[in-house]
């Protein structure tokens, strides 16, 4: 990026705005807080509208787009040292549950999304791009911080037009979770699958502000190191870096060994985190590192990429692709309503619909959106599913992330089938053996 310093920072600052702006939003309009769109999707939207890529209105620079690579490498870094170390026995079999439907619905989704491509799309458009059919899971799965993390990989691969499209795919499901997951709860109370709904005015004030009052307050984290040295938050935020410009110089590295392509940066910087994670328990000072305050500062900073990520979208490239795009996510939002309604009863034994609920609004919107829709159907968490989602994801990460390193290379390398297929039967095959255990589970 060719930019002058106070540039960059007249970026982030705008961004930074654009956050404050989204919040109050939130905090003050009812119908924003009943489709439960978080401060930086408002921001976002604000931002595509009167940023560069809209009415101009903003003097945000054309280098905004490539902001979220940077920032889901950041992100990517953070994970291994937001999660506490669990030993294997310490796993139920309500975790392995909700981690073996997690992993279908990921692996589906890139699955369907390329076989969808292959099948249909391309019978129709065929100029289409091989990693079209990475769009799915690149937008739903893990929201805007995977479509960036896919959109800088495929841009890297000679295809730039994916980190619009991504990011658009990525707001579409936002939107998707949010909807659906009403429309999801509306039928559960019909049904009566849904037994402990509360109504929307019903809701703690925070959860449908964004505002926490004082006496419901969390601390973000613990000082685990003296400021008179170095302050908290200075320390976490080394870790994360030192992990991301390690991972930054090893992709570049890598150039040199892929002739056609180089290891994402982003996949790199969690090897890196995990690696620098490692060293510190070895040498046993984890204890100075606080899960809460890096868990904050990755929140953070994946506040500022939602909103730089929808403010470069490029309108013209998704009204070009208006049609296939559109019927493409039509059919990753039916695989996750067939998720929800057929497989998620035989996946849980109890509180299937929370939980399947809950899994909905992470694999079409983001976490966030998960746990808001889990507040109304289940207050009180009395499904556990929280608890069991923060062991299951440290098992669902592994596949997450190794999908989006190899699949932009494989898709533009011409083994789109391959994966297709690979992904397919790695779904039918996990929901066989997750079936086979349950029955004999409910046998013994």
């Amino acid at each position: 990026m060719d930019l002058t310093p106070w540039q960059l920072f007249v970026d982030f600052g705008f961004a930074a705005v654009l956050l404050l702006v989204g919040q109050l939003i939130r905090s003050k309009v009812r119908f924003v807080q009943q489709l439960f769109l978080p401060a930086s999707v408002v921001g976002g939207f604000l931002g595509l509208a009167l940023g560069p890529n809209g009415a101009g209105l903003l003097a945000m620079s054309g280098s905004i787009s490539a902001y979220p690579g940077i920032l889901i490498a950041l992100v990517f870094a953070t994970l291994p040292f937001a999660s506490e170390h669990v030993q294997f026995r310490a796993l139920s079999r309500r975790v392995m549950d909700l981690w073996a439907f997690s992993s279908v619905a990921i692996l589906l989704q890139w699955g369907i999304g390329i076989l969808f491509t292959i099948v249909v799309l391309q019978t129709m458009w065929q100029e289409i791009n091989p990693g079209f059919g990475a769009l799915i899971a690149a937008g739903f799965v893990g929201g805007h911080g995977t479509a960036a993390a896919i959109g800088d990989s495929f841009g890297e691969l000679g295809w730039p037009h994916g980190g619009s499209l991504a990011m658009t795919s990525a707001t579409v499901g936002i939107l998707s979770a949010i909807i659906g997951g009403t429309i999801w709860v509306k039928w559960g109370t019909r049904s009566g699958d849904a037994r402990l709904v509360t109504a929307f005015d019903q809701l703690p004030k925070s959860a449908r502000t964004g505002l926490v009052e004082e006496g419901d307050r969390d601390s973000t984290g613990r000082e685990t190191v003296a400021s008179s040295s170095i302050e908290t938050l200075a320390f976490h935020f080394a870790l994360i870096a030192t992990a991301t410009l390690i991972g930054y110089y090893l992709s570049r590295w890598s150039s040199g060994i892929f002739p056609h392509g180089k290891l994402p940066i982003f996949c790199l910087a969690y090897v890196a985190s995990s690696g620098l994670h490692a060293l510190l328990r070895s040498l046993r000072v984890t204890r100075y590192v606080d899960t809460g305050t890096i868990r904050h500062i990755g929140g953070g900073l994946t506040d500022l990429l939602v909103v730089f990520g929808i403010a470069s979208i490029v309108p013209a490239v998704v009204v070009q692709y208006a049609a296939p795009l559109g019927l493409l996510l039509l059919a990753g939002i039916a695989t996750c309503g067939l998720l929800f309604r057929y497989l998620g009863p035989q996946f849980f034994s109890t509180f299937w619909f929370e939980r399947s609920l809950f899994t909905w609004g992470w694999i079409t919107g983001v976490t966030a959106l998960g746990i808001a829709l889990l507040r109304i159907v289940d207050p009180k968490n009395e499904s556990d599913v929280l608890a069991d989602f923060g062991l299951a994801y440290l098992f669902i990460a592994p596949i997450e992330i190794g999908l989006l390193a190899v699949a932009p290379v494989l898709l533009v390398g011409g083994y789109p089938s391959l994966l297709a297929g690979g992904t397919i039967a790695g779904a039918l095959l996990l929901t066989l053996v997750q079936q086979l255990v349950g029955r004999g589970r409910r046998a013994g």
